[in-house]
């Protein structure tokens, strides 16, 4: 592992406000980076209640103007949403304000439901161009060709990088095809993974982006000093999944203390399901869980995430996440050198 990220969709608790999230939002990405994360990654959701990084370049553009080191990236923008060109610009305007520290990760998916897709002014089918308009996305952040007519102003010559964000093979054969790092959205979406990294590796094509793979994958962490209130604070989640399965997204509730209150028994195995990759509970089981994770999939990059409910306990639950990532970076790089750690 060379690095660990923290994902954040800026949770609208309940009784709470999108000011006070996007708020809440740049509190932890402050937090992050005086903990070593090397990146702060947003996701574009739309008419989602629950979420304020629907206009993610806005969101990030206020994160890391309230930052000093930290990335700032998209994990991701959703592509079939918007025109090339107009993230160009958007992206391109965030580099030219906060030079080298921008990254742009792309979705294929909507973020969105059919009818919502439908007010932005797109169609199912846009998404069946989504290696072309990657391309196309990626000549507009390019120095400026003799006689190109249309240029990304900012943007153009920037430079930015480009991941390409999944949860399918899809994304993975795209990635490597193009030669670029590859995000797998293993916190909500696990069960192809390892088959996705997989495809990635064994298929990767080096290009001027990446000489050789750079993978990444996120976890999520419900982290406590207290093993019962990590198993706790994780409840916020599960209802979080059963809401959106029920059809009924809205803000994230308060936790509770008896996880079998959660729906019905087949819900309670969709959100277990859906967030198997999780870890839960004290800093030793946290670092464990890590560990066997790294063990298993070799990953590059670990993003962390997770909708913790209380802002206070959601900057300790990194915290705890941090300290075991670095302690598993250490033990990497004296595997990689063949000294032993202390």
């Amino acid at each position: 592992m060379q690095a660990y990220s923290l994902l954040d969709l800026a949770p609208i608790n309940q009784g709470s406000t999108p000011r006070e999230a996007l708020l809440n939002a740049r509190d932890l990405a402050r937090h992050a980076e005086q903990l070593g994360y090397r990146r702060f990654w947003m996701a574009e959701h739309h008419n989602m209640t629950g979420i304020a990084s629907a206009a993610t370049p806005v969101a990030l553009g206020f994160i890391a103007a309230g930052t000093e080191r930290i990335r700032v990236g998209a994990a991701g923008m959703m592509l079939p949403n918007h025109a090339p060109l107009v993230v160009a610009e958007e992206f391109g305007t965030l580099e030219a304000l906060y030079p080298g520290r921008v990254d742009l990760g792309l979705g294929r998916a909507p973020g969105t439901d059919q009818e919502t897709l439908r007010a932005l002014r797109r169609t199912p089918s846009a998404a069946n161009h989504f290696p072309q308009d990657v391309e196309e996305l990626i000549h507009y952040l390019e120095p400026v060709q003799p006689g190109q007519r249309i240029q990304a102003v900012p943007g153009a010559g920037s430079q930015v990088p480009v991941w390409i964000l999944g949860s399918s093979l899809f994304g993975a054969q795209l990635a490597a095809a193009m030669g670029l790092p590859y995000a797998f959205a293993s916190h909500f979406a696990p069960d192809m993974l390892d088959e996705a990294l997989h495809v990635y590796r064994s298929q990767f094509q080096p290009s001027r982006f990446q000489e050789k793979p750079y993978a990444a994958a996120a976890i999520n962490v419900f982290a406590s000093d207290d093993e019962a209130d990590a198993r706790r604070l994780m409840t916020s989640m599960e209802q979080q999944f059963i809401a959106l399965r029920r059809g009924t997204p809205g803000p994230l509730q308060p936790p509770v203390q008896n996880p079998e209150t959660l729906g019905n028994a087949a819900e309670r195995d969709m959100a277990g399901h859906a967030l198997r990759e999780s870890a839960v509970g004290t800093p030793q089981q946290v670092d464990a869980w890590i560990s066997r994770f790294l063990d298993r999939t070799a990953v590059d990059e670990v993003i962390v995430t997770g909708q913790i409910y209380d802002h206070e306990s959601r900057k300790r639950s990194f915290e705890i996440a941090s300290e075991a990532l670095e302690a598993c970076q250490a033990r990497y790089l004296s595997t990689a050198t063949g000294t032993r750690s202390t």
